[in-house]
């Protein structure tokens, strides 16, 4: 239940721009927006300036507002800073995971499939469940909350990334390192966490997605 209509009208917005729904660089066609949600423009609107605010919307005026483009330079700093706080996660995990984290984690990882483009949105939403549910075993409030945040804007690259011819051993490889993580997690290895989890960034699929965004801004 949501506490206001621009309270709703902003979680629908943001729901659809990160996960595809309403693709980069299109254009908010407001009144249409306004009428499929049953509101007036002005609760949309200001959902409109807070996804503004957030960077995922480009607006000039409010009668012209743009879902934000993908570009390399948010992409490497998201890559950047879930480098550093992805494995400090998983380090406080195995070392404050409780019986019912590892429940919910062993639970997450059975659900887990290849991040293809055959198995498309089911596999990216698993992937993101996983490692949700690994980071709230760290048991830090304000870590969390900041996972919650890049992983959310993150997952426009990961979409990027699914379009790529990876191969079938990164796949392989990355499905292997989840129930690794698991393990360690599990045995409380600190350490073994943190540096599975920091490898295991930078071979993500964000940053593949860098690597192809880096190149076509070169070529235009």
């Amino acid at each position: 239940m949501f506490s206001s209509k621009g309270d709703a009208a902003y979680e629908e917005l943001r729901g659809r721009i990160l996960s595809g729904g309403l693709a980069p660089g299109s254009r908010l066609a407001q009144r249409d927006l306004a009428d499929e949600f049953g509101m007036s423009l002005t609760p949309l609107r200001e959902a409109i300036r807070r996804l503004s605010s957030e960077g995922l919307i480009d607006l000039d005026t409010q009668r012209d507002a743009k879902v934000a483009a993908i570009n390399a330079t948010e992409a490497r700093q998201l890559f950047e800073v879930r480098l550093s706080l992805d494995p400090t996660a998983a380090m406080l995990a195995a070392e404050r995971r409780t019986d019912t984290d590892l429940t919910t984690l062993r639970a997450a990882a059975a659900r887990l499939v290849p991040v293809t483009r055959t198995w498309g949105e089911e596999g990216l939403t698993a992937h993101r469940a996983f490692h949700r549910a690994l980071y709230t075993a760290s048991h830090n409030d304000v870590l969390i909350r900041m996972l919650d945040d890049i992983w959310d804007k993150s997952d426009r690259y990961r979409r990027l990334g699914l379009d790529l011819p990876p191969g079938d051993e990164p796949r392989t490889r990355d499905h292997r390192e989840h129930h690794e993580l698991v393990e360690l997690i599990t045995a409380g290895d600190t350490t073994g966490a943190r540096d599975l989890m920091h490898a295991h960034i930078e071979r993500s699929l964000t940053a593949t997605a860098i690597a192809v965004l880096e190149q076509r801004e070169l070529s235009s």
